[in-house]
């Protein structure tokens, strides 16, 4: 890959450092002994009240059943909403079905399955921008059935206003083969109007990918999976999938011995740092180990603010003021003078902002939010 244009964020790999691999290998495991998860079966029923049970133990409240019926068997894609703290009308999605086809399905698609539950267990109390919306489609293996059903008549009557989604499908990798390459997926097809933006965004997964993990990536075209009834209807997606091929998908042979579970835990941490980084998740507030407290010898003042604003700093070290925008790109940097107050014009446009202090041994000592009015 070439450059990355990403700032590296601490509190991004904190939050990956905490990611622990017993806890994604059992969700692998308990996805294989509930068997072949076809509509109408007891396993795709149980499975889904499995994964039902997981958010209401990590204490998710917003969470919505989407009903739909194949033949006279009724099943449902799960809805699990984080909503966010400066555009709770604006959603992040990431998506990854649950259903199996012919067997226990533990690469296509419990990896994804666990992933996404992953991502959720760790997010739960970590402040972000943007909503989340965790979405567990059913009936994938038989035409993108449950994902359709939603963009038909969830996504697109309400207009929902979908800044990206992030679909996970078939991540498992082969068993005894070196998995240490995972492709990344981008628009490539009619409407062609959001296919600059998914290229875009999939460069920066990539990235990201490669930032927080130890996997190498590969670009290459979204096909044949859950994103597909959104970017038909103008949405901007991106996506994982093996870049290892598994011959056992769709088979009774898609077991847990036959993937590499090692390489779905590297995959989780590249999927929860591009979720934050998406999702604009801050440390700010979120009142977990790590958060960054504010200096009591840094003032900043007015806030909001329209054309200046004022640092005042009693420390006697010279600081310096980084701001970022919601993506976490950096914006502005600025010297904070020594027992100063600087006063500082920024052409930042309207909206709300993070900053992040720094002293002489580049240590964070303060951080926040700020908003500038005009």
């Amino acid at each position: 890959m070439g450059s990355i244009a990403q700032e590296f964020d601490p509190f991004i790999q904190s939050k990956v450092d905490e990611l622990q691999y017993d806890s994604l290998f059992q969700k692998l495991l308990a996805f294989e002994n509930f068997g072949i998860k076809q509509v109408g079966t007891d396993a795709l029923d149980e499975t889904a009240n499995w994964i039902l049970q997981q958010y209401t133990d990590w204490g998710y409240t917003n969470i919505e059943l989407d009903t739909l019926y194949v033949g006279q068997n009724s099943t449902f894609n799960i809805i699990v909403t984080k909503t966010g703290s400066v555009y709770p009308d604006t959603y992040f999605i990431v998506d990854g079905h649950y259903d199996t086809y012919n067997g226990p399905g533990v690469n296509d698609n419990g990896s994804g399955t666990a992933i996404v539950l992953e991502m959720a267990r760790m997010l739960k109390d970590v402040e972000t921008a943007y909503s989340i919306k965790f979405i567990h489609f059913t009936v994938e293996e038989l035409g993108l059935v449950g994902s359709t059903h939603y963009v038909e008549n969830t996504v697109v009557p309400q207009e929902m206003d979908i800044k990206l989604l992030l679909n996970i499908d078939e991540v498992g990798g082969v068993a005894g083969t070196n998995n240490n390459t995972i492709t990344c997926e981008r628009d490539e097809w009619s409407p062609t109007s959001n296919n600059a933006a998914s290229a875009a965004y999939t460069d920066t997964l990539a990235n990201l990918t490669e930032m927080y993990s130890n996997l190498n990536t590969d670009i290459s075209y979204a096909y044949g999976s859950d994103y597909v009834p959104f970017m038909d209807n103008g949405y901007v997606v991106t996506g994982y999938y093996e870049y290892n091929e598994s011959p056992y998908p769709h088979s009774i042979n898609d077991s847990l011995s036959n993937m590499d579970p090692e390489s779905v835990f590297e995959l989780t941490k590249a999927s929860l740092a591009s979720c934050m980084y998406f999702a604009g998740a801050q440390s700010i507030s979120t009142g977990i180990p790590g958060d960054i407290t504010t200096e009591k010898n840094i003032e900043i003042y007015p806030n909001p603010f329209a054309e200046y604003i004022s640092v005042k700093n009693i420390t006697t070290e010279t600081l310096n003021l980084q701001v970022y925008d919601l993506n976490g790109r950096l914006q502005n940097n600025f010297k904070l003078s020594a027992e100063a107050t600087s006063v500082i014009r920024t052409k930042l446009k309207a909206g709300t902002y993070f900053y992040k202090i720094f002293d002489e041994d580049q240590e964070i000592i303060s951080s926040g939010k700020i908003i500038k009015t005009k």
